[in-house]
């Protein structure tokens, strides 16, 4: 699988070409998960420091979210990267989530986005804002949001 994630972007004919990323059980490549993870990796970049813990912490979450493995999520997350840095605005990676997840998938992706947030043990004023403007953009109400940052300061205080 890693493979053809690999040939996608060497063959810039591919379905896409350097908009998409992961696959799908049928061999395609799902620009879904592209959208996820740059949104991931601009809450981790937006106080300036994507360190370690969140890179870590991203690879986790899209491990588990998206089923694949350690090559497949460092290589999602390298796509990811040049997205956002080629990026002028967020709108049309929170387009793709708020058009093809659910209102509950939604929510879960905030609490993804908070768990990157907090990886680093700090929530900047710039992030704050980001989370603001994403919960909007993907239609997550200000109380959903909330309570998705509970639930991630609450597994936080617990696991450490």
């Amino acid at each position: 699988m890693i493979n053809r994630i690999k040939s996608f972007f060497r063959d810039p004919k591919g379905a896409g070409a350097g908009s998409s990323a992961g696959v799908t059980g049928r061999g395609k490549i799902d620009e879904l998960h592209l959208a996820a993870a740059a949104l991931l990796v601009e809450a981790a970049c937006h106080d300036m420091h994507f360190d370690e813990s969140e890179r870590t912490k991203i690879e986790s979450l899209v491990q588990a979210r998206f089923g694949l493995g350690a090559e497949e999520a460092a290589t999602l997350i390298e796509a990811a990267e040049r997205e956002v840095d080629g990026a002028v605005q967020l709108l049309r990676f929170t387009r793709a989530i708020k058009d093809r997840f659910s209102h509950e998938e939604r929510v879960e992706m905030i609490e993804m986005l908070w768990e990157v947030v907090y990886a680093d043990g700090v929530l900047h004023d710039y992030e704050a804002n980001l989370m603001r403007r994403i919960g909007g953009l993907v239609y997550v109400t200000d109380q959903e949001r909330g309570a998705a940052r509970k639930r991630v300061l609450a597994r936080l205080k617990t696991a450490g």
